[in-house]
């Protein structure tokens, strides 16, 4: 860019004037890192990340929608769109970071907003996308600005008589313990992990617990969790802009066979391979779709995959 470097003063006046308090004392502190998010009139949402490095603070700004997005626009699978009329349960969105989870989120909860007269409780670290009031009556809180953790929040969301709560990241065994109850006591309950896939999601959760509790965190997440969805966004054959690939799991009866053993749950991806009809697929399944489609190269599909051998250069998925 034809641009002078910015000035490290600058950088620090800006932390300063845009992190919040607890934010940028983290910023000066022994984590050395902060997040916060920004709405700017003309670019829309920024999201910051502000880190010390050893030439001063360095800033990683990411550019989000200015609006929120609707769910149609995202080119997600049909199905994901009947998971705003789940009554209750848990959905999980996962993926490495800038995979797509939060904008995915943000045009679910918009899409319930439209349709449904519910009460939405969002706990967000930092709040990305702004919701208005349309239908349903929602309401954002921010960690570091209304609570000071996930799972301090829970406690106060539940009390709240929300119909459906957002938590942007299950990031402990407390935070998830209160998610999965949430999810069986009649609340329909989003939030991401940053795992690859499926069957990784499922050992995740389980193994955040001790040994003793492991069992009954199995039990609750087979009772409480209706999908699983692991994305990854895969640059464009057109030479601009992103493909969104989906691996959906949704839980059957079989794989809630699965999940509560933990010597069948290693067959929670052969299930999803053989349950397209019901709206399951592999990451594979759908990269091989948009090769075979020239949504995405195929070069694009293996980088992004953990299976390359199940994708062709045709398009066709090897099970």
């Amino acid at each position: 860019m034809d641009l002078a470097p910015t000035e490290s003063d600058a950088i620090r006046a800006f932390c300063e004037a845009y992190l919040g308090k607890r934010e940028y004392e983290r910023l000066n502190g022994p984590s050395g890192s902060a997040d916060g998010a920004i709405q700017h009139p003309a670019l829309g949402s920024i999201r910051i990340h502000a880190f010390r490095a050893d030439n001063g603070i360095s800033l990683s700004l990411r550019l989000l929608n200015g609006a929120i997005p609707l769910l149609s626009d995202l080119g997600l699978p049909a199905v994901i769109s009947s998971f705003a009329d789940f009554p209750h349960g848990l959905v999980l969105f996962t993926g490495p970071t800038g995979s797509g989870k939060s904008t995915a989120l943000a045009g679910l909860v918009n899409e319930i907003n439209l349709k449904y007269p519910r009460h939405i409780v969002t706990v967000e670290d930092p709040i990305e996308y702004r919701h208005r009031s349309q239908r349903s009556l929602v309401r954002q809180r921010e960690i570091g600005r209304d609570v000071g953790s996930y799972a301090e929040s829970l406690h106060g969301v539940l009390r709240a008589d929300p119909d459906v709560i957002l938590i942007g990241e299950l990031r402990d065994a407390d935070v998830m313990s209160a998610c999965l109850q949430a999810g069986e006591t009649g609340h329909l309950v989003f939030s991401t992990l940053h795992t690859s896939e499926a069957s990784e999601t499922v050992a995740r959760i389980v193994g955040v617990f001790d040994g003793g509790r492991q069992e009954q965190a199995r039990m609750q997440l087979a009772t409480s969790l209706q999908a699983i969805v692991s994305m990854r966004l895969i640059p464009s054959a057109r030479g601009y802009g992103r493909r969104a690939a989906c691996e959906i799991l949704l839980n059957s009866a079989a794989v809630r066979a699965q999940l509560m053993s933990p010597e069948r749950s290693v067959q929670i991806r052969n299930t999803i391979e053989t349950s397209r009809k019901d709206g399951m697929q592999t990451l594979e399944m759908d990269l091989s779709r948009m090769v075979a489609e020239r949504l995405i190269s195929y070069e694009a599909a293996i980088a992004a995959s953990d299976y390359p051998e199940q994708i062709s250069s045709n398009g066709g998925s090897f099970a």
